[in-house]
C-alpha cells in the first residue's frame, strides 16, 4: 500500500474522529457532499471518498450555482469531474431567481443553497447531507454572532451535527476540527486543483471582511492564534444552550398550543418564565407558527421575539405584525400568532415597539 502524504493522513484521521466521537451519522446511510470546488469542500470530498470503506457508507456528490460569476458555470464544470474521477453521482442545480432589491446576498445565496440540497439529498435518497464548515469558518461563526449581538446561541457557533430547515434533512460537518490550512495542504498533496471564489475575499461581504482583516489584525495584536480558542468557546457554549433549548421545550409544553391556522401562548405563563427560557419558548412558537400558517422560511428575529414579550406583558387588545405574513394579537387569555389580513396595513411594533 502507497503511504499517504503526512498532510492527507493528517485530515484523514481527523475526519475519521469527528466523525465517530461527535456521532456524524451511522454506518450504512447515504451522504450528499456539498461541493462547491473550493478547498475545504474538494478536501471533504476526497476525505470521504477515502473513508467511504472504513465509515460504510454510499456517497453522492452536490453543486449548486449560484449565477453570481461568470466564472461559475466552469466550477460546476469542475465539480463535475471530480465526481466522474471517483465514480460518483452527481446533482447539479442552478439558481433560477437573484437577489431581491435591498436584499443580503449572503442571505439568499444561504437560503437557495440549502433549499437545493435538500431537494437533491431527497432526489438521491440520500440520508445525510455532508457540508465543508471547517474549524476557521466556526471561528468567524463566533465572531460574526459577537458582532451582530445574538447571544447565547449565536456564540455556539455552528454545530456539527443539526438540520437543513425546512424539512430537517440532517447535515454534518466533518471538518469542524480541520483547520482551513489544513485542507488546503490536503489539496496540495494529492496535487487538486481547487476552484477559487472571489466573493471569500469580497469586503462587501461580513463574513469576508471578518476572514481577511478581523482574524489577522487580532491575532497581530495579541501575538498569538485566536482560531482554536474561538472554536473552542463555541463547543463549550454549546451544551449550555442546548441546556437551555431543552428547558425551553419543557416550558413550551404548558403555555404553547398549536391550534388550526394559529399558534397560542398563555400570556401571564410565559411572562412568569425566565428571561432565557421565555426568549426560546417564543422563538420556538414562533417557528411553529410558520410552518402552521405558511409564513415562509425567513427566521424571527430578536425583534420579533422582543415584540411577542411585549404583547405578553402588556394589555389585551393589541396586535402587530412580525415576519412575513405572520401577526401576533394580544387577547385577554393568549398571545396569538396567526397569518395577517391581506391588505391590511402593517404595524409598526415589531421595528420600535407597539403601542
Amino acid at each position: 500500500m502507497t503511504p499517504r502524504p503526512p498532510a492527507v493522513a493528517r485530515v484523514l484521521e481527523r475526519v475519521t474522529a469527528t466523525v465517530r466521537h461527535r456521532g456524524l451519522f451511522e454506518e450504512g446511510v447515504t451522504v450528499i457532499v456539498a461541493c462547491s470546488g473550493g478547498p475545504d469542500s474538494l478536501c471533504l470530498l476526497h476525505a470521504l471518498h477515502r473513508l467511504r470503506r472504513l465509515l460504510k457508507v454510499r456517497l453522492a456528490v452536490f453543486h449548486f450555482d449560484h449565477g453570481l460569476r461568470r466564472a461559475s458555470t466552469e466550477d460546476a464544470g469542475y465539480v463535475e469531474r471530480q465526481a466522474a474521477r471517483l465514480g460518483l453521482p452527481i446533482v447539479l442545480r442552478r439558481a433560477h431567481d437573484r437577489p431581491p432589491g435591498g436584499a443580503s446576498i449572503e442571505a439568499w445565496a444561504r437560503t437557495a443553497r440549502y433549499a437545493a440540497l435538500t431537494e437533491a439529498a431527497i432526489e438521491v435518497g440520500a440520508d445525510v447531507a455532508a457540508t465543508g464548515h471547517t474549524r476557521d469558518d466556526q471561528a468567524e461563526t463566533v465572531l460574526i454572532g459577537l458582532i451582530r449581538g445574538g447571544g447565547l446561541d449565536a456564540v455556539a457557533g455552528m454545530p456539527p451535527r443539526g438540520s437543513i430547515p425546512p424539512l430537517g434533512i440532517p447535515v454534518v460537518r466533518p471538518l469542524i476540527d480541520v483547520t482551513r490550512e489544513e485542507t488546503e495542504a490536503f489539496c496540495r498533496s494529492l496535487r487538486l486543483r481547487p476552484r477559487d471564489d472571489p466573493h471569500n475575499r469580497d469586503p462587501r461581504f461580513l463574513r469576508a471582511r471578518i476572514r481577511t482583516r478581523v482574524v489577522p489584525a487580532l491575532e497581530r495584536a495579541i501575538d498569538r492564534g485566536v482560531t482554536e480558542t474561538l472554536a473552542r468557546t463555541a463547543d463549550a457554549v454549546r451544551g449550555d444552550a442546548a441546556h437551555l433549548e431543552s428547558l425551553a421545550s419543557e416550558a413550551a409544553h404548558a403555555v404553547v398550543d398549536v391550534g388550526e391556522g394559529e399558534v397560542r401562548i398563555v400570556a401571564e405563563g410565559v411572562v412568569a418564565l425566565p428571561g432565557p427560557i421565555a426568549t426560546r419558548v417564543v422563538r420556538q412558537a414562533l417557528h411553529l407558527a410558520g410552518a402552521a400558517v405558511g409564513a415562509g422560511d425567513a427566521p424571527p428575529t430578536s425583534a420579533h421575539v422582543a415584540a411577542v414579550l411585549d404583547l405578553a406583558r402588556g394589555r389585551p387588545g393589541r396586535r402587530v405584525d412580525l415576519v412575513g405574513p405572520l401577526s401576533a394579537a394580544r387577547d385577554r387569555r393568549y398571545v396569538r400568532l396567526t397569518r395577517a389580513s391581506p391588505g391590511r396595513p402593517p404595524s409598526r411594533g415589531a421595528r420600535g415597539g407597539s403601542r
